[in-house]
C-alpha cells in the first residue's frame, strides 16, 4: 500500500495477530481489505507467500457482505488489478489463483468449526455477539501454511479480550485517529463531529481510537463527568491555582499536579484548568502556576507543602514574590481527603469549564486505593486542595467535612 499512512502499514517482524484500534472513518476498514488483497497476490509490505484460504469475520454476516466485502473502503474497492468473484451459494470470494475468503459471522461461532485458514480478518470484534466463543474457534482454524496471521480492525470497547490483547507483547497495537483521514472524508465532517464530541468519553473511543476503561470502584464515574462540562462560565466571586508538587524532579517523578477553579455566586465550583506538568523541574512548575494565576487573574495559590516543606512557597516567591501563596499539608489520607469532593460533585455543585482529559481519566480511577496504576494521583489531590479552599468558610472552618 504505497500510498497508505504509516500506521497503515503492517508490522515488521514475527506476528500472529495484529490489532488495529481505530475512529469512525479513520481508514481501519481500508487497511483490513487491503491486507486481503495483499496476502492473497503475496505483494509487499503485507507478505511475500500467497494465502489461499482467508477468513472473513464480522458480527453478522450482512455486515461481512455489506462493508468488508462490497463497502466503500471493502474488498472489491481496492482490488485494483483482480476483482475476486461473490460465491453468495458458498458465502465466499474467489480469486483467479484460487485463493479463497470465506464469510462467517459472530452470530455463529459454529460455523467456524472445522474449516481452516492460513489468515483471517476480523472487522469490528468489539461489536461481535458471541465474542469470545467466536474469537476462539477461529484461533482453532487458523492452522494452514507456515505463518497463519490475523489482523482484527475495530473500534475500541474495554472489553476483556481486547484488554487481554494489548497486555500481549507478542500483538501489535496500531491506534488511528479519524482526523488524520480528513484528505477522504467529507468537507467539514471533522470539524462537526470535534465541535459535537471532542473531548468527551463518546469522542475519544469513536474517533480517537482509545480504550476507555471504567474503573466501578472509583470516586467519580464518567456518565457524572459527562453531565457536569458547561463552557458558559458565570462571573467568579474567587479563583485560586492549587498546586500539588512531585517529591523529585527526574524523568521517572510524578507529576505536579495544576489545577485551577473558582467559586461563583450560587456556590457552584468551576473546575477552570488543569495545567499539570511531568516531569517538571521545582522552577517549571513554578513559572506554569504564576502564569496560570496571572491569566485567570486568581486570588491565590494554595500549594501543598508534605513533600518539598517551605521549599515550594520559597520557589514561588522567587518567580514572583507578588503572587499570595498559603501553604498547606496533608495530615490524613489522599482518598479521604478527596471523597468529600466527590460528594460535592454527586450533589451538582461542581461543573468543568472544559474537556480535561487526563485529570478527569485519574479522577475516574481513583478508588479508596489509589489508581490502579500504583502513581500518586497528583491531578486529583491538586483539584481536591483547590475545591477544598474554595468550599471553606471566611472562618477557616468547612462547608464541607473536608479531612486535612
Amino acid at each position: 500500500m504505497i500510498q497508505g499512512r504509516d500506521a497503515q502499514q503492517p508490522p515488521r517482524g514475527e506476528w500472529h495477530a495484529w490489532l488495529i484500534f481505530g475512529g469512525r472513518g479513520s481508514g481501519k476498514t481500508r487497511m483490513g481489505a487491503e491486507w486481503v488483497n495483499g496476502m492473497v497476490h503475496a505483494l509487499p509490505p503485507f507478505s511475500t507467500v500467497k494465502s489461499g484460504n482467508i477468513a472473513l469475520v464480522g458480527e453478522t454476516l450482512a455486515d461481512v457482505r455489506e462493508i468488508m466485502i462490497d463497502g466503500p473502503s471493502g474488498i472489491m474497492a481496492v482490488s485494483r488489478a483482480e476483482r475476486p468473484r461473490f460465491e453468495a451459494s458458498r458465502r465466499r470470494l474467489l480469486w483467479a489463483n484460487g485463493a479463497t475468503a470465506s464469510m462467517f459471522s459472530s452470530e455463529d461461532p459454529d460455523s467456524l468449526r472445522g474449516p481452516q485458514f492460513d489468515a483471517a480478518w476480523c472487522d469490528e470484534l468489539a461489536k461481535w455477539r458471541n465474542l469470545q466463543e467466536t474469537w476462539d474457534m477461529l484461533q482453532f482454524g487458523l492452522r494452514l501454511g507456515t505463518k497463519p496471521r490475523q489482523v482484527i480492525t475495530t473500534t475500541p470497547r474495554p472489553l476483556p479480550l481486547l484488554k487481554d490483547m494489548i497486555a500481549d507483547p507478542a500483538i501489535p497495537v496500531w491506534r488511528m485517529r479519524t482526523e488524520e483521514n480528513a484528505a477522504n472524508l467529507a468537507p467539514g465532517f471533522i470539524d462537526h463531529v470535534s465541535e459535537l464530541y471532542g473531548g468527551t468519553r463518546l469522542g475519544r473511543q469513536e474517533l480517537d481510537g482509545e480504550l476507555i476503561e471504567d474503573n466501578p470502584d472509583a470516586l467519580w464515574s464518567r456518565p457524572l463527568l459527562e453531565k457536569i462540562h458547561c463552557p458558559d462560565v458565570p462571573d467568579l466571586k474567587r479563583i485560586v491555582v492549587a498546586i500539588d508538587p512531585p517529591a523529585s524532579a527526574n524523568k521517572k517523578s510524578d507529576a505536579c499536579g495544576i489545577v485551577a477553579a473558582g467559586l461563583d455566586g450560587a456556590g457552584i465550583a468551576w473546575v477552570l484548568a488543569d495545567a499539570s506538568l511531568a516531569p517538571a523541574k521545582p522552577h517549571e512548575w513554578a513559572r506554569r502556576a504564576i502564569a496560570l494565576f496571572h491569566r485567570l487573574e486568581a486570588d491565590l495559590i494554595i500549594a501543598e507543602v508534605n513533600q518539598g516543606g517551605d521549599m515550594v512557597a520559597a520557589v514561588i516567591s522567587a518567580e514572583d514574590v507578588a503572587v499570595p501563596v498559603r501553604s498547606v499539608r496533608a495530615n490524613r489520607g489522599k482518598a479521604l481527603r478527596a471523597e468529600p469532593m466527590a460528594a460535592l460533585y454527586q450533589q451538582g455543585r461542581v461543573r468543568h469549564a472544559g474537556r480535561f482529559r487526563q485529570l478527569e481519566d485519574e479522577m475516574c480511577d481513583f478508588t479508596a486505593s489509589g489508581l490502579s496504576s500504583g502513581r500518586s494521583p497528583d491531578r486529583v489531590d491538586a483539584l481536591v486542595w483547590a475545591l477544598g479552599d474554595l468550599f471553606r468558610r471566611r472562618d477557616g472552618s468547612p462547608r464541607v467535612r473536608v479531612v486535612a
